[in-house]
């Protein structure tokens, strides 16, 4: 049996300044932003390459008021990662080496944290 992570919630206060923060800014998908009702609003995001999108909105009640998160991606290189940030106007600082692999750092307006990991080999 596959257990595929597809869908990760994430708690933001202004739902269009998240959007333009992840697909402008990150330059991330904006795969669905759908108006239900005044109360309902649903926006997913996908990383370039990602099986698992991320999603927030109104009235979803899927993470407590104020929350906040801490999620690890997979890039394949580091140093393209943070250019391609820095190039769009993300603060984020350099590459942090660590003997289980090269980080980028970012937060969002709200901020939901975001480690971009290259795994190194040994």
């Amino acid at each position: 049996m596959d257990f595929r992570i597809e869908l990760v919630p994430i708690a933001v206060t202004d739902v269009d300044r998240a959007i333009a923060f992840y697909g402008e800014r990150v330059g991330w998908t904006v795969d669905h932003d759908q108006r239900v009702s005044p109360d309902l609003r649903f926006v997913q995001v996908t990383p370039p390459g990602s099986a698992c999108s991320f999603c927030f909105g109104v009235g979803l009640e899927m993470l407590p008021e104020g929350s906040s998160q801490f999620i690890q991606v997979v890039v394949d290189d580091a140093d393209a990662a943070l250019a391609h940030l820095r190039e769009r106007g993300v603060e984020c600082e350099g590459v942090d080496e660590q003997p289980w692999g090269r980080f980028v750092y970012f937060a969002d307006p709200d901020g939901n944290r975001w480690a971009l990991q290259q795994i190194v080999r040994t």
